[in-house]
């Protein structure tokens, strides 16, 4: 149980807000097999919670692409945003989260690693605009998670210092940001590529849903 009650709450997106995370795996799929590639889903894993430069970069290296960054970040974006509305999902907790958090006044922001493209047709897709004050991608900052800027970032822009925001994680990745960011963070893992004990030498708040959370901040007294 953590004893703090935060200012505001940071979410990732991908894995902890929406279970989207099966959904790039088909994106990232047909993008492989129109070159002529097979997924290795060992190697997806690596690159789960890095922003677009590092994880095209990565993906490249691991198969040999030859494209350009452009074409691939447009090709990949694009894929995403049509599959976005049809097959992206709420993961268990977020929309009650989203609500109670509203209700008291907590300004929320999402920290996540995707295009400013994807990040904004998810929000709209599940009709999330009235939530979030500040949307920032990794694409906004010098240095993508696992460094701290996103979250920093986010924290700036909601004009709150990081010790008083609560950063929500899926991945280990996120979760180093926003540790090294200064902020508490709750992980709730995407056990699509990751497990509660990938969790143990980064935070101490690990939970099973974001339900758990509203459970953890209903002991705050807001507003």
């Amino acid at each position: 149980m953590i004893d703090f009650c935060p200012l505001a709450v940071i979410f990732d997106m991908d894995g902890l807000l929406v279970d989207s995370e099966p959904v790039w795996a088909i994106a990232e799929s047909a993008l492989l097999a129109a070159r002529g590639k097979r997924t290795d889903d060992e190697i997806q894993k690596t690159l789960v919670g890095l922003r677009m430069s590092d994880f095209l970069a990565g993906m490249s290296r691991a198969y040999n692409l030859t494209e350009s960054f452009n074409d691939l970040y447009a090709e990949i974006t694009a894929r995403m945003t049509a599959l976005i509305p049809e097959k992206v999902v709420p993961r268990p907790g977020a929309p009650e989260l989203l609500d109670y958090l509203y209700a008291h006044g907590i300004p929320c922001a999402i920290a996540s690693s995707s295009p400013m493209a994807i990040i904004d047709a998810t929000v709209a897709a599940q009709q999330w605009g009235c939530y979030f004050r500040v949307h920032v991608s990794g694409d906004d900052v010098a240095h993508g998670k696992p460094a701290p800027d996103i979250y920093l970032e986010a924290a700036r822009q909601l004009d709150l210092s990081p010790s008083d925001c609560l950063a929500l994680e899926d991945s280990t990745t996120g979760a180093r940001a926003a540790v090294a960011a200064g902020m508490i963070c709750c992980a709730v893992p995407d056990t699509s590529h990751t497990t509660p004990a990938a969790f143990e030498q980064v935070t101490p708040y690990v939970y099973d849903s974001l339900h758990d959370v509203i459970e953890t901040l209903e002991q705050c007294t807001f507003g």
